[in-house]
């Protein structure tokens, strides 16, 4: 496009250029853009030609770029006293061919949403060679506009400032649309520079962790004379028929298998099958890096496997009928592996290091529920506080590692990537809706007639508190949570003053439970960093510390800058409960235990 158009002064075409135009025209008349702000340079450059000649005339560099996509001409004309324009035009043509090379689609639109130029990109995204002149809508076969904005481009010609919204195609591919206006000094602005990114990927690996979480709820839907009425192997058929469910209707995934291991054995037994050949998926597997496929090397090492070509690869054992890919994930649960979830393709390279990271984040909701759900062991829990203790044991410290993780990568993108930040606030709530979930089941699991009266109706002022412990020794945190959870609190861990400044930072919370000395500051200077965040109204603290000597005085400075209360260790459960109760109901100094 840019090869074609010669850019000339005002004293270029008469002359020898203009004898030069024609001749390479077959003896017509030469095809010229003008460029300039008014039609006067226009007049200037008929008047000047010897012969008549086909004068196109364009404003500004924007809308000679316009002509330059959609025509051909044999020069380009521009006065002496627009050479500015000139440089202009220059520096968009060296631009495009910069742009053609670009991953995401980038287009100058005018006002009526009409391409006047795109690059490489958009091209083949629509399957046309040209796009110059469509609508931009139609050239994506009118995609479903899914918001935040609805109206793009008309809120960026108008308001003048950037504005951005998420398409949805027919064929299921979504697109991020940031539409930036044109400031023009002449007048407002006519045209916008919009990119367009493909961000089908995106869409469909937060879909997947919200259908795990969804078959999560799922099963909590379920009363407590249901759950009473099922034997555990109804309980795994529900369980397996939910998982099946939202794989293959949401995740896309028509081949699963999930293969829980005997840790007597080593032996990988069949949870779940859909879509496997049955010599595959009657086969003995365990738990060993050799001779037992991928699945065996997986359960042994505990690391995930990306198969990108079952053809080449020497671990891959043949699963379903024309699989070319696969991908299996450890399920693994306190540390330890409890089996393997696999999925396979008839598609090679059909999984990204994006699916594995993702999928594994769905297998450790597959293995909380599994263990909730008495599907990893062979009895249930003897008494109902024996069940609802064993769920809380399970489950709270893993968590509390998720979140620890999210908060401290979601720390470093604060500020930076916002949709990075969005993404890991999202997979924060997840976590803690899931947690929550397989509470609720574990409570629903148990006869409601073993607890004619549940503790949380003895403490009512615990109820739906919620509390940070920050101490490093895994004991007291395990505590925390056996304790106050039974009463109805919600208990989150840290294991230092850093970690829980992250904590506080992305979360609320209705107390902060800390010991006086940790790892990497003490619990005076904690308090004094909460209050820097919570200014206008101080997070409640309480401190623990055992008998004897204070070096740097902690207790003291931290009672005379105001701390609402001090444990000293060991206490009694009764204290910790009485102490929590009366600073989350009265804030303010409280007695000292």
């Amino acid at each position: 496009m840019a090869d074609k158009a010669r850019v000339d002064s005002d004293s270029a075409i008469p002359g020898q250029a203009e004898e030069a135009v024609r001749r390479r025209n077959g003896g017509t008349g030469p095809k010229v853009l003008v460029v300039g702000p008014t039609a006067e340079i226009r007049q200037s450059i008929v008047a000047k030609t010897v012969e008549p000649c086909e004068v196109i005339h364009a404003r500004t560099p924007l809308g000679a770029l316009a002509c330059l996509s959609s025509e051909t001409f044999d020069a380009v004309y521009f006065t002496s006293d627009h050479l500015q324009q000139a440089y202009e035009l220059g520096k968009l043509l060296q631009t495009e061919q910069i742009l053609e090379g670009m991953p995401d689609g980038v287009i100058l639109l005018d006002s009526n949403n009409q391409i006047v130029w795109a690059n490489a990109r958009l091209r083949q995204w629509s399957g046309r060679d040209v796009v110059a002149g469509e609508d931009f809508y139609d050239v994506l076969d009118s995609p479903e506009i899914l918001g935040p904005d609805f109206c793009p481009f008309h809120t960026a010609l108008a308001t003048g400032a950037p504005s951005t919204s998420t398409l949805r195609s027919s064929d299921h591919r979504y697109f991020h649309v940031h539409a930036v206006p044109v400031h023009e000094a002449d007048g407002p602005p006519s045209h916008l520079i919009v990119t367009v990114r493909d961000v089908t990927l995106e869409i469909h690996q937060q879909q997947k962790l919200a259908a795990i979480h969804q078959a999560g709820m799922e099963l909590a839907d379920l009363t407590a004379d249901e759950l009473l009425q099922m034997s555990v192997e109804e309980r795994i058929e529900l369980l397996k028929a939910n998982i099946l469910h939202f794989t293959k209707d949401l995740l896309d995934f028509e081949v699963v298998e999930i293969r829980l291991l005997d840790p007597r054995t080593d032996r990988l037994e069949i949870l779940l099958s859909a879509g496997m050949e049955p010599e595959a998926a009657s086969r003995d597997l365990y738990a060993r890096p050799q001779g037992n496929g991928v699945t065996g090397f997986v359960a042994a090492t505990g690391k995930s496997y990306l198969c990108e070509d079952t053809s080449e690869d020497p671990l891959y054992l043949p699963g379903a009928k024309g699989a070319k890919s696969s991908l299996t994930v450890p399920i693994v649960f306190h540390d330890e592996v409890q089996g393997t979830f696999n999925v396979e393709s008839t598609e090679p390279r059909a999984f990204t290091e994006s699916d594995l990271q993702f999928l594994e984040i769905f297998t450790r909701d597959v293995a909380a529920a599994l263990n909730t759900l008495e599907l990893l062991v062979a009895e249930k829990a003897g008494t109902a506080a024996a069940s609802v203790e064993a769920i809380h044991s399970a489950v709270a410290l893993p968590v509390d590692e998720i979140l620890l993780d999210a908060v401290n990568v979601m720390e470093k993108y604060i500020g930076h990537e916002p949709e990075v930040v969005r993404r890991l606030q999202s997979i924060l709530k997840n976590v803690r809706d899931i947690k929550q979930v397989i509470q609720k089941v574990g409570q629903k699991m148990t006869p409601a007639k073993a607890l004619p009266q549940p503790p949380e109706a003895l403490r009512p002022a615990l109820a739906r508190r919620r509390v940070l412990l920050v101490d490093e020794d895994a004991s007291v945190q395990k505590a925390a949570h056996d304790l106050l959870e039974r009463y109805g609190c919600t208990v989150e861990t840290a294991p230092d003053g850093a970690q829980a400044m992250f904590m506080v930072r992305n979360s609320g919370y209705d107390v902060v439970i800390s010991d006086i000395r940790l790892p990497d500051m003490a619990g005076y200077d904690l308090m004094l960093r909460l209050r820097e965040i919570w200014k206008t109204e101080p997070l409640p603290l309480i401190l623990m510390t055992g008998f004897g000597y204070d070096p740097g005085h902690s207790i003291v400075k931290a009672r005379q800058a105001g701390l609402q209360a001090v444990l000293y260790k060991p206490f009694r459960v009764d204290q910790l409960l009485s102490t929590v109760e009366q600073i989350v109901t009265a804030p303010g100094p409280v007695a000292q235990s």
